[in-house]
């Protein structure tokens, strides 16, 4: 796996060897040409960042800032490894996902924040991707007019939700990428308007 494009093209990034699922360059390139000049002054927020490749590639490409957050130690080493060797500066957080979520302050925003969920369930039999997507507090820290960008299972479904609204997907292989955008206000007559799920 390497950074495709950018001041860190070319380089190979290091993976963990257990317990990660690498977005795969295909995927990445698709994510990053649908972002395009999005991505250029952008506040990046990785969660499940695993080898830290979505947040790396989105620093190389001209991001201002990335906060990387996963809770497995192998995945923070392959953070800080990575960074070094693109020479690309990130903030990194070893911190379980959903704790980072709870705790963290609403004084930082992000316009673009990245998420690779695993694809089996949490320890209570949920779906990463669900409990996710029911979070009150992820599309706060999202800015106006930001992207939640999530990858999940193609033959994942995904319940209705009041905090996100689907702007664009598409399925890779064995990889399905969303573009979400937070709903800010309900609809005045109560309906909802959410267009996740059935």
């Amino acid at each position: 796996m390497r950074v495709i494009a950018g001041s860190a093209s070319g380089i190979q990034l290091d993976v963990p060897k257990h317990g990660v699922r690498p977005t795969m360059d295909r995927v990445k390139a698709a994510i990053f040409s649908s972002l395009a000049d999005k991505i250029i002054g952008e506040k990046i927020l990785d969660l499940f960042a695993g080898s830290g490749a979505l947040g790396i590639e989105a620093l190389s490409r001209g991001a201002a800032a990335a906060l990387f957050v996963d809770g497995d130690r192998q995945s923070i080493a392959a953070i800080e490894k990575n960074l070094e060797k693109t020479n690309l500066q990130g903030r990194v957080r070893p911190q379980e996902v959903f704790e980072f979520l709870r705790r963290s302050p609403l004084t930082e925003t992000f316009g673009i924040i990245f998420a690779d969920p695993p694809y089996e369930k949490t320890k209570s039999d949920e779906r990463f991707t669900e409990k996710l997507l029911a979070n009150e507090k992820l599309p706060q820290l999202l800015e106006p007019g930001g992207i939640l960008v999530l990858e999940k299972r193609p033959d994942e479904n995904l319940p209705r939700t009041k905090f996100w609204r689907l702007v664009r997907g598409k399925t890779y292989g064995t990889t399905e990428v969303l573009f979400l955008s937070a709903i800010r206000n309900r609809c005045r007559s109560g309906s909802d308007q959410s267009v996740i799920g059935s």
